[in-house]
Parts: C-alpha cells; sequence; structure tokens
C-alpha cells in the first residue's frame, strides 16, 4: 500500500480548516502544513491534527509556497488541497481503496474537483487537477498564480473528487493584483499566465483591457488548447458585456478553428443569437450542444449543465418564442429529466397546463 503526504498552504483558515483535515485525517500518512502569515486561530487547528507546522514568508506566490509544503514531506506520494476543500465521505472511502490498489510505479493521479456544486451538491462546474504525484520524482509547481503541476510519466484518472465549498468572499483582487504587481516589476508573463490574467481582467470588468490580452494570447499558437477555446469564450463574454453582440458571435465562433465545439461554446452561441432574436439559428447550436460529447479527461472547464439541461430548458425557450408549443413542450419535458428540481422547469410546466387549459375552452 502506497503513503500520502498531504500538503498544505494556508492563511487565516480558521473558519474552514478543521472540516479540511477531519476529512484527510484517515487517509494522509502524515499532514504538512505551511503557514504564510495567519493571524487567526489557524495554526492552533493545525495542532489537533499534525505538529508538521512550518512558517513561510508570503511572497506573492503560490508556486514557491507549495514547493516548499512538498519539500518537506516523506512520504511515497504527495497529495495537496486547499483547505475549503471537502472529501466527501464516498471520497475518502475511495480514496483509502486507492491507496491499496494503486500500482506504485504511478507518477500521477488525477482526479476530479468539483470547483462549484447547487444546493443539491450536484457539480455545476468540474475538470480534472493532478491531485497526488509521486515524491522526489521532480515534480515542481509553476505560476505565482493558478500554480500547476505538468503531469507526466505513468498518469492515472480516477473518479474521486475534491469537492470546493468556500466559505466567505475571500480577496476577489488577489490574483489579478498578483500579476499586476508581476507586470509592474517587468515580468513577462508565460501564456498560461496570459489566459489566466486575461480571465481575472474579466471578472474585474475591465472588459476592454481582458480583450487586448486574450486576444494577444491567441496570436501565439502554442497555447494550451484548452485555454484557447475557453479564451474565446471569455472574449464572448467581454463583447457581450458591452454589448457587442457581434463581436461576441466572432469570438465564440472563432473557437472552432481549434477543434470540434464544445458544448458550452455552443450555449454561449446560443444565448448570443437568442439576444439577438434569432431563435431559429439559437436551436441549431443549442441542439448541436445537446450531441456533443462530454469529456471530462480533456483538461477543460466542464459544465456538466451544458452537456443536458441547459440547452433542454433553452430549446423550450426558443420554440415557445416561434409559436411551436408542442416542441416547446418536449424539450422541457426533456429538461425535467436533467434536472427535476429546476424552478423553471415547474414554471414552464405550468405554463403549458394553462396552455393547454385555455386552448380547450
Amino acid at each position: 500500500m502506497i503513503t500520502i503526504s498531504l500538503c498544505m498552504i494556508v492563511k487565516n483558515e480558521a473558519g474552514v480548516l478543521e472540516r479540511c483535515l477531519a476529512d484527510a485525517k484517515d487517509i494522509a500518512d502524515e499532514i504538512i502544513l505551511v503557514d504564510t502569515g495567519s493571524t487567526d486561530e489557524t495554526v492552533d487547528i493545525a495542532r489537533r491534527f499534525t505538529d508538521q507546522i512550518y512558517d513561510f514568508p508570503w511572497i506573492d506566490d503560490f508556486a514557491a509556497a507549495r514547493n516548499f509544503s512538498f519539500s518537506k514531506a516523506s512520504m511515497d506520494y504527495c497529495m495537496w488541497l486547499d483547505a475549503d476543500d471537502r472529501i466527501l465521505p464516498q471520497d475518502q472511502e475511495a480514496l483509502l481503496k486507492l491507496k491499496e490498489e494503486l500500482d506504485p510505479a504511478t507518477d500521477v493521479v488525477m482526479m476530479r474537483y468539483h470547483a462549484s456544486v447547487n444546493s443539491t451538491g450536484k457539480p455545476l462546474f468540474t475538470y480534472y487537477r493532478e491531485r497526488i504525484v509521486r515524491n522526489r520524482a521532480g515534480f515542481v509547481w509553476a505560476g505565482a498564480v493558478h500554480e500547476a503541476i505538468t503531469p507526466r510519466g505513468r498518469i492515472v484518472y480516477s473518479d474521486i473528487a475534491i469537492t470546493h465549498d468556500k466559505v466567505g468572499q475571500g480577496d476577489p483582487d488577489r490574483n489579478l493584483r498578483i500579476y499586476e504587481r508581476q507586470l509592474a516589476q517587468g515580468v513577462a508573463l508565460d501564456l498560461r499566465g496570459q489566459f489566466y490574467y486575461g480571465r481575472e481582467l474579466y471578472y474585474h470588468a475591465r472588459y476592454q483591457d481582458a480583450i487586448r490580452v486574450l486576444e494577444g494570447f491567441l496570436t501565439d499558437p502554442h497555447g494550451y488548447l484548452e485555454n484557447q477555446i475557453e479564451a474565446c469564450r471569455v472574449l464572448g463574454w467581454c463583447y457581450r458585456a458591452l454589448d457587442d453582440r457581434e463581436g461576441a458571435l466572432r469570438s465564440l465562433l472563432a473557437s472552432l478553428r481549434f477543434d470540434t465545439p464544445r458544448a458550452e461554446v455552443c450555449c454561449d452561441i446560443g444565448q448570443v443569437l437568442m439576444d439577438m432574436g434569432r431563435y431559429r439559428q439559437a436551436i441549431f447550436w443549442y441542439e448541436t450542444a445537446l450531441a456533443r460529447p462530454r469529456n471530462d479527461n480533456s483538461g477543460a472547464f466542464v459544465l456538466p449543465e451544458c452537456y443536458g439541461y441547459l440547452p433542454s430548458i433553452q430549446l423550450c425557450l426558443c420554440y415557445d418564442k416561434l409559436g411551436d408549443l408542442a416542441a416547446a413542450r418536449r424539450y422541457n419535458d426533456l429538461a425535467g429529466q436533467y434536472r427535476p428540481d429546476s424552478e423553471a422547469y415547474a414554471y414552464n410546466k405550468a405554463y403549458f397546463q394553462r396552455k393547454t387549459q385555455s386552448a380547450s375552452q
């Protein structure tokens, strides 16, 4: 059976750290906690679970802090978590089984990361992350923000999930502040940094700046494919926020030069066309979304609802706008199969019942 060092970096996480460590304590063979300057009870909470607590001065570099945490690990593998991550009971069981069964020749275990869930716990936004890596095998974190390890060697994809359960807003300006401090110091962002910097600009409603950065990112053919496609999506959001729907369409359609369309792109295009009142064209893209295969292993940011519920409910609206109530009802029923708890589905169902009753009178 393999052994695991859980390696974490934390700062002022007293509100969430105990639940995270309670989830992980039976999985980890040792817990390495690197504190980057807490002023609350974070360290006191950590001491209930481990005596391997280290201080690391914060230097606006997440990769540096994570590499320091890995340097303290002594087990076969290093696993990382953020303080506001959860390992749900079924995933705890699966992780214990993984420890028993994992081929010790494995270099990297990729695990699902449920970055957002709805009120029932259903994932809304998910993707794979390099969650467990072989210790002392030269794996290095890179990136001051949105840090990552490049997977290599023998890679295993697991259905085990880590669920992000953020409490409070945190510091929404932190990532943008780090990027702009780097730029002010003359640091040239690599392609991955350019992509994430552009996305941060969008989140801060600096749409023109985001467009400039992301369009610059797309001029380099060496960017990561999924980042290129996602950059087209973010550009579409920027242009839509600026009420430039033609610009949004151009950006979204430009993603097709990189690969066949993801359902997320199809839904974005459908929304823009609906905004423009072009319902028949929107129908084409939403029906295409329904037909697209979902590939969680692609490295993309996957929005599960784009592969079922969202295009179905939007097709209901489009067909209703065109006066085709039979098709509208059919797609609403389909949406209900994906999300029986949906308020929109229930509202539409009642709407169609009223329409039927009115027509029979």
